[in-house]
């Protein structure tokens, strides 16, 4: 599987790309946060969206766990005051708690748009039949999708995919199919297999079936590390709009240079190190505001490295980056930087995130046996309150 290869694109002759049209909802530029555990919180959420439009999707929320109470999950399904459109992305393995948990979002007025979770390929959501082994079971597939779409109204329902579990378990088409036929208002695709993980190159050739398969909005996954990327997914596959998930870690300006790119206008010029060490502070600033001082910070530290990539700052200033224990300290520490330093366009692709590659994938005993039916799935899958 390979990734095309062609130079990137001249801008859009048109003055802008079309607006992503989901149910009644029409985002613009076409481009969709993507959700992922310990990142897209309100924090980060608020900061990209400071940066460009776009649909910004909240952190995998377990359906069950929300309904319950759970406090994590509470605080993952939290937006920000001035947050518009809401986003959420909802894990359920058994279709009870899909309707529940939206009936509780929109009855409540809490959501804009729900987004289903049948992508994730963390070992300890697959292991209990969840994420994208869940399309495997086709009966248990439609069910939570059929009750979710009639719960939300006219609240736009969405499914977010892989490939299927590995190269011999293909479940794209069919479940992409399904989900149409079921009244989606899009269908996201992220064109690696669960066994793939996030080593190989995306195929995007896969996001062109589906868009060839299904009568609405496809939304393309994988690979987008810069603009360019998402001129040459949408040309090269018809699809609807992008997904952008690792690409904007550490780097939140991407969402302006899609904006740029989708409106045909150049790419502004990559920030400085100091605007991106003033970056870094608001960061924090709004993770201290979300979570407090001390999680927020510890919370913090997954990004420096990112925010820093591309900048000769040493080891021993990122050692301590990730060692602050207060705003003041971390100021501090940001005060010495060169603030003219710029960025190096030569890692301007470098991997950020997970970069794990091919690994089988752990499924519940006897999964794999039949499309439909199957004993119920252990406690441990409605369980699961965040993805990997």
């Amino acid at each position: 599987m390979s990734t095309p290869t062609a130079p990137p694109l001249p801008p859009p002759t048109r003055a802008e790309a079309d607006a992503l049209h989901l149910g009644d909802l029409a985002v613009w530029p076409p481009v969709v946060l993507a959700p992922m555990a310990g990142v897209t919180n309100v924090a980060y959420r608020t900061l990209c969206r400071r940066h460009g439009g776009g649909l910004y999707v909240s952190e995998m929320v377990g359906a069950r766990a929300l309904v319950e109470g759970d406090a994590k999950s509470q605080l993952k399904a939290s937006f920000g005051e001035d947050e518009s459109p809401r986003s959420i992305q909802l894990y359920a393995t058994e279709a009870g708690d899909a309707a529940r948990a939206v009936e509780r979002l929109v009855s409540q007025g809490e959501v804009d748009h729900i987004d289903l979770n049948f992508g994730c390929p963390a070992p300890k959501v697959t292991r209990h039949g969840g994420g994208a082994a869940l399309p495997w079971r086709t009966d248990r597939y439609t069910a939570i999708i059929d009750q979710a779409v009639r719960t939300a109204g006219d609240v736009p329902v969405t499914v977010k995919l892989r490939l299927g579990i590995d190269a011999g378990h293909l479940t794209y088409l069919d479940a992409g199919r399904a989900a149409a036929d079921l009244g989606v208002a899009a269908v996201a695709l992220h064109a690696r297999t669960a066994e793939a993980r996030y080593g190989p190159p995306a195929d995007w050739a896969h996001i062109t079936r589906l868009v060839d398969a299904v009568d609405v909005p496809v939304l393309g996954n994988g690979d987008i590390w810069e603009a360019s990327d998402a001129l040459r997914m949408v040309e090269a596959t018809g699809c609807a709009g992008v997904v952008v998930g690792r690409g904007c870690l550490g780097r939140p300006w991407l969402f302006r240079d899609l904006e740029a790119v989708f409106a045909g206008q150049p790419v502004p010029r990559a920030p400085t190190l100091g605007e991106v060490a003033d970056l870094l502070l608001e960061h924090a600033g709004l993770l201290v505001a979300h979570q407090g001082e001390d999680t927020g910070l510890r919370e913090l530290r997954k990004h420096t490295g990112w925010y820093l990539q591309g900048f000769a700052v040493g080891k021993p200033v990122r050692r301590a980056l990730n060692q602050v224990s207060t705003l003041d300290e971390l100021r501090s520490l940001l005060a010495d930087l060169d603030r003219d330093l710029a960025f190096d366009e030569d890692v301007r692709r470098q991997a950020r995130g997970h970069t794990t590659g091919p690994k089988r994938v752990t499924l519940p005993y006897g999964w794999l046996d039949a499309r439909t039916g199957g004993s119920d799935l252990d406690d441990g899958a409605a369980e699961v309150i965040s993805g990997g």
